[in-house]
């Protein structure tokens, strides 16, 4: 079996590529990452909610996958599993803004509930789904945000940031949980990056979000699990 980047390549036969799933993968972040990591030597599932919408991406195979239905999760794991049977990577980036403009005194319990669905529920559901197929050496990766870091609050988006505030706590149950498996769960900030949510005035490039996010795929030491990183260097949560 060989590695790549301290990842096993697949549970079948020598040589096999490792398998990557990317959520969220129709645009941004997501497609850049499912992109570059079809460069990197791996099979790329692309999870999107609305395949016949996306622009096709070179060798990355479409998987339909709403993270905020628990039955679609359920589908998509048991078609990865009969298809593949077999899963080295996990990055969780889908994930939706929808209160930009609303204070936290006026953010309303539906709008929570369904940012909370989707940026941190969703993640672990997808994470319980899809982590029988990993073995030791697999990552997952959750894309977070500065928005949640509780060491520098911020009054902006409430919904999305207490969303990805409970994300990062979910990262760190999951790491406690697999780290006796040798699969090692971090979450990534990405930065404010330039994509459709961002904006054509955040100060970030894809290129520079997507590397924050691969350095924890590729490069990261594979017994690094449980915590916050930004460009390969430590965050405060």
């Amino acid at each position: 079996m060989t590695r790549h980047g301290g990842i096993a390549r697949g549970s079948g036969e020598v040589g096999s590529r490792p398998l990557a799933l990317v959520t969220g993968a129709s645009r941004g972040l997501g497609r850049e990452v499912a992109r570059r990591l079809v460069a990197e030597g791996f099979t790329v599932l692309a999870g999107v909610r609305a395949p016949a919408a996306m622009n096709p991406l070179p060798d990355v195979e479409v998987l339909p996958l709403d993270v905020s239905d628990p039955a679609s999760i359920a589908s998509a794991a048991a078609s990865v599993k009969a298809r593949h049977g077999h899963l080295e990577v996990l990055v969780n980036n889908a994930g939706i803004l929808l209160d930009e403009a609303t204070g936290l005194m006026d953010l309303g319990a539906g709008l929570l509930r369904r940012t909370l669905e989707t940026n941190a529920i969703g993640p672990l559901l997808v994470a319980q789904a899809f982590a029988p197929l990993m073995g030791k050496g697999g990552r997952i990766v959750n894309v977070s945000s500065a928005g949640g870091q509780l060491s520098a609050p911020s009054t902006w988006s409430p919904a999305y940031c207490v969303s990805k505030t409970a994300l990062n706590a979910v990262t760190v149950q999951l790491a406690e949980a697999l780290k006796a498996r040798g699969i090692a769960v971090n979450a990534v900030c990405p930065g404010w990056v330039r994509t459709d949510m961002g904006g054509p005035g955040a100060p970030r490039s894809l290129r520079q979000g997507a590397d924050s996010i691969l350095w924890a795929v590729l490069q990261a030491d594979p017994g690094l699990t449980g915590g916050f990183w930004q460009d390969g260097k430590r965050i405060d949560w």
